[in-house]
């Protein structure tokens, strides 16, 4: 089993950063892909950005040019630095890990973007 704990959501107007990260605890030795998803109101959770063992990085096209993706192999954290946030950027942010065995996911954080 792999833990996850995320941090870093809340409130912030439109063109503002946030920093999320998430924290890894358990089997973390087998784990090959790191993640975060979103989930806004009245829709299905999507991909939003994904990073290998390997560093090759995946990202929605909604968010490219605004979000990256970084990995701490050492702290075992995957952090998502989100600039540039707009209205449509607001849901419950959730951190995905996947390793041989299956996929963990975190109990999301809520990022709003609002005025």
């Amino acid at each position: 089993q792999v833990q996850l704990v995320e941090s870093g959501g809340g409130l912030v107007q439109p063109g503002g950063s946030l920093r999320l990260s998430c924290a890894a605890s358990g089997r973390i030795f087998s784990i090959n892909v790191m993640g975060w998803y979103r989930q806004a109101p009245g829709k299905e959770r999507e991909l939003v950005a994904t990073i290998t063992n390997g560093d090759s990085t995946n990202y929605a096209d909604s968010i490219k040019g605004r979000f990256t993706i970084s990995r701490d192999k050492a702290k075992n954290t995957v952090d998502l630095q989100m600039n540039s946030l707009k209205p449509e950027d607001t849901a419950v942010y959730f951190c995905n890990v996947a390793d041989p065995y299956g996929t963990y996911w975190g109990q999301g954080t809520q990022v709003t973007v609002s005025t």
